[in-house]
């Protein structure tokens, strides 16, 4: 029987009982999250944890956030990708201690894309750089990936009651509009998908095509996942106000219909025979509401008097023909594009499997 995986159990503390915060995942005032406060996380000895950081203009708080995941994940690398910050975010982010390179296609689509093709690790810790959330956190989201050998861990943000400001009414309201709407269209998603705190596998972040280029790559992560079937979960994490003199880049209502957008696309890419097929019973409705009164009149008097109502209908019946073979035909190709993700998927090893790896090769350190 294999030996059970090295894990390191960090400093024990006595932690106060856990806390119950109202969640604004964009559901105000209707769930609650519960946000575990023990502090006694079990982690991997000796995989390599990557944390990668998108930034632009950060400065005022990216220092801080390279020093609190330094100290939450101390055998961990950081990694800040700036994307053509124009204040000083590069040198702070370099004195904090942590690997800094730069991606000068704006956008953070184009920065994940990078960064998920340049670093290589065993688990990735994605965060924003404006220090809203809690670094602290990373230990237990690491740590339930390895122990249910997840691909996906979603922070889920959660404001405590003593903050207020931080997660915007509209905000809010959108990221619950959006979150329904992959949930409604692509089956059970997250609470918060447009949440910018993730752990992954490098399972994941090695088999996932990234095409967005904007705020839209959270919605086509979500999606990835939910299509791949990978096993994933969502754990609340404190959320609070950005540092002074930070602002965010987040538009509301140009990025949440560049979202929006990026789910039709989605669902025309994933889900073609529901989008054509939709499509096609408005047709077939529209043609039934043009031809049945015509054929009604004629049986009854044998007359056709409303031929263009007669041509438009049978124009719209063949429309919705075509709509549903082009819905098959793209089925079938995306039937193809799934199964070689699903290929690419499974020639990475797990999060399991790599410990088991190291065990049998002997390069799995093990701790006193």
């Amino acid at each position: 029987m294999p030996a059970r995986p090295s894990t390191r159990r960090t400093a024990p503390s006595k932690a106060p009982p856990a806390h119950r915060f109202s969640a604004r995942t964009g559901f105000p005032d209707m769930q609650t999250i519960e946000i575990p406060q023990d502090n006694d996380c079990l982690l991997p000895a000796n995989l390599e944890i990557a944390v990668i950081i998108p930034c632009y203009n950060e400065a005022v708080s990216i220092g801080k956030v390279v020093r609190d995941f330094r100290a939450a994940l101390p055998q961990a690398t950081i990694y800040v990708y700036d994307n053509n910050s124009s204040d000083d975010t590069v040198g702070v982010a370099s004195q904090a201690g942590a690997v800094v390179r730069r991606e000068t296609r704006q956008g953070k689509g184009f920065v994940v894309r990078r960064m998920f093709a340049d670093v290589e690790a065993d688990i990735y810790v994605m965060i924003d750089g404006d220090n809203t959330y809690d670094a602290s956190a990373a230990p237990r989201l690491v740590g339930r990936l390895v122990s249910e050998g997840l691909d996906v861990v979603n922070g889920a943000r959660v404001e405590t009651e003593a903050v207020s400001t931080a997660y915007r009414p509209g905000h809010a309201f959108g990221n619950a509009m959006l979150s329904g709407c992959v949930r409604t269209i692509f089956g059970t998603g997250f609470d918060d998908m447009l949440s910018g705190y993730r752990v992954f596998s490098r399972r994941f972040v090695k088999s996932f095509p990234a095409v967005s280029t904007g705020f839209e790559i959270e919605t086509e992560i979500t999606v990835h996942s939910l299509e791949m079937q990978m096993p994933a979960a969502e754990m609340g994490v404190p959320f609070r106000d950005r540092e002074a003199g930070s602002e965010s880049k987040l538009r509301t209502i140009s990025d949440g219909i560049r979202i929006l957008w990026a789910i039709a696309k989605l669902l025309k890419r994933e889900r073609p025979v529901m989008l054509f097929g939709a499509v096609g019973l408005l047709f077939v409705a529209a043609a039934l509401a043009l031809v049945l009164p015509v054929l009604a009149e004629y049986f009854e008097t044998g007359l056709v008097p409303r031929v263009p109502s007669l041509i438009v209908g049978g124009s719209f019946g063949i429309i919705a023909l075509l709509c549903l073979f082009c819905g098959i035909i793209l089925d079938t190709v995306t039937m193809g594009r799934k199964e070689a993700k699903r290929i690419v998927y499974l020639a990475v090893p797990g999060v399991l499997e790599a410990i088991a790896m190291r065990q049998r090769s002997g390069t799995f350190r093990e701790n006193a």
